[in-house]
């Protein structure tokens, strides 16, 4: 039996739920970003348990379809934004990537993300490559052409452009000024 749950965006999530599946005694198949695949379904007890413990824990259980994809769709972005690191994701397609990943149509995806979270994919997908920008900003290891290849941009100024959009701020005020301004939770974004 699969269960979903919302707001795993991380490694660190998935240790976290491991860990309360396990403080529940549920048989645990398998743990991946968004999905829990159990040995056997819960009870209703375990169930209320379970969705009530998640929730202390800044997760939901999912229990319609529509919200299940979408989370799918938010998962795969974080997934390749923010955890496939080092590799450089400029020539990738996500509206055929993402068709191709949930086996549904882009144009069907896209019309059900924005009705259930109120903004586009594109928006979606921005935000979460401008948060991993913050992120590499702040580790100050890379320069900002290195970083505009990791994350996609065509150029420095590409970059610069949609990091001043989205944030107000030019790249280099961001990280002169990072104190005041910060990163958001993945989860949050």
């Amino acid at each position: 039996m699969t269960i979903y749950i919302k707001n795993m965006v991380c490694p660190r999530c998935i240790r976290s739920i491991e860990r309360l599946l396990a403080d529940q005694d549920l048989p645990v198949k398998n743990v991946e970003l968004g999905e829990v695949e159990l040995f056997a379904p819960p009870d209703a007890g375990q169930l209320a348990a379970l969705r009530q413990n998640l929730e202390a824990e800044g997760f939901e259980l999912l229990d319609d379809r529509n919200s299940r994809l979408v989370e799918q769709v938010k998962n795969l972005i974080v997934g390749e934004i923010h955890h496939a690191a080092g590799k450089k994701t400029e020539t990738m397609n996500f509206s055929d990537f993402l068709a191709r990943e949930t086996g549904h149509e882009y144009s069907q995806l896209s019309k059900l993300f924005s009705a259930v979270e109120g903004v586009t994919i594109e928006k979606y997908l921005i935000a979460q490559r401008i948060e991993r920008v913050k992120e590499l900003l702040v580790y100050g290891e890379q320069t900002l052409s290195e970083i505009a290849w990791q994350t996609g941009y065509s150029s420095t100024q590409h970059l610069s452009k949609q990091f001043r959009q989205v944030t107000g701020m030019t790249p280099s005020q961001f990280k002169a000024e990072r104190p005041l301004h910060g990163r958001k939770a993945l989860d949050a974004v």
